[in-house]
């Protein structure tokens, strides 16, 4: 009888990929980032391991959303102060930080849990084309 052996750290691979963003809509883009950074596609796949791979994904500020979402989509944060409660829309973060998009909805596809931080960790967004990555994918 054969056992399935579980899955040790030193086992785990780690590849680099790059994703270009430009005219890509947000959710369907996202979701396979959030699934390249679980590690989800892998073989040896674990839920508490942290198996994810390196994804950078570039032209962040091109990425489409569809319907009256640019106006409508609304980001929301506090600074812990009274008073201090901000909104903006999906159009003002665009022109403040447009990489913060892609981040905020990854990290909302990620598991509510304590390899969450870690796997964001390996993520990296940049507005246009250029990125500090490029010996990762030669």
């Amino acid at each position: 009888m054969k056992q399935t052996k579980p899955t040790k750290l030193k086992e785990i691979k780690r590849e680099w990929h790059l994703i270009d963003a430009n005219d890509k809509v947000l959710g369907r883009l996202t979701t396979n980032i959030a699934s390249l950074l679980m590690g989800k596609a892998k073989p040896n796949f674990v839920r508490n391991l942290d198996m994810g791979d390196y994804v950078v994904v570039i032209n962040a500020k091109f990425v489409e959303v569809s319907g009256n979402k640019e106006i409508n989509k609304k980001y929301y944060r506090h600074s812990g102060y009274p008073g201090g409660f901000k909104s903006e829309t999906l159009a003002e973060l665009r022109r403040r930080r447009p990489t913060q998009i892609v981040v905020h909805a990854v990290s909302g596809m990620l598991p509510q849990n304590r390899l969450k931080k870690q796997m964001l960790k390996r993520l990296y967004v940049f507005e246009g084309k250029e990125h500090n990555y490029e010996d990762k994918f030669k």
